[in-house]
């Protein structure tokens, strides 16, 4: 419901949204560096990404945007390393442990294509657990260019069709 109150959005504020595309592919990286940063805290970089999507080449925007969220996440993956983090032992706490413990980088791709509030208790886990920050680095920039891109398409595919629907 609400992506398509968004493209809703989107496609009525056309002339006035056209303004982000002169923040380019930059923007789409910064608003995921500064989006992803946060720890637990949503923040509305995807909506960024979403709207340059539907004015720029949405792979480009997706591949800008998903090295500024692999970049960002690393704020959660060095509180984890120092230690400075304290971990509930929630639920979902635990089932992410055992998934990291398991296999670590796969549980790392997986949460990191797509969007959800889970992945900051992967990234401290995995700076607690001492994972090569290569290796943390790499597969989240890999989950983070399918969400990315993902959500650069879906922008750019749904002010079409919400274009053609008002036309009509």
């Amino acid at each position: 419901m609400g992506i398509i109150l968004i493209t809703i959005t989107v496609a009525t504020h056309r002339d006035r949204l056209q303004e982000f595309s002169t923040l380019g592919y930059a923007g789409a990286f910064l608003a995921m560096l500064v989006s992803n940063a946060t720890l637990v805290l949503p923040a509305p970089g995807l909506i960024i990404v979403f709207v340059l999507g539907s004015t720029l080449n949405p792979v480009l925007v997706g591949m800008a945007a998903a090295l500024g969220a692999a970049l960002g996440e690393m704020t959660g993956y060095f509180t984890g390393y120092t230690g400075l983090a304290l971990m509930e032992e929630s639920a979902v706490a635990l089932r992410i442990r055992h998934w990291m413990n398991r296999n670590g980088l796969l549980t790392i791709f997986a949460l990191s294509a797509v969007p959800n509030p889970f992945f900051d208790l992967a990234g401290l886990m995995a700076g607690a657990g001492r994972m090569p920050v290569w290796q943390f680095l790499s597969v989240s920039f890999l989950g983070k260019t399918i969400q990315a891109t993902s959500i650069a398409f879906a922008g750019a595919l749904s002010l079409e069709w919400v274009e053609q629907l008002l036309q009509h």
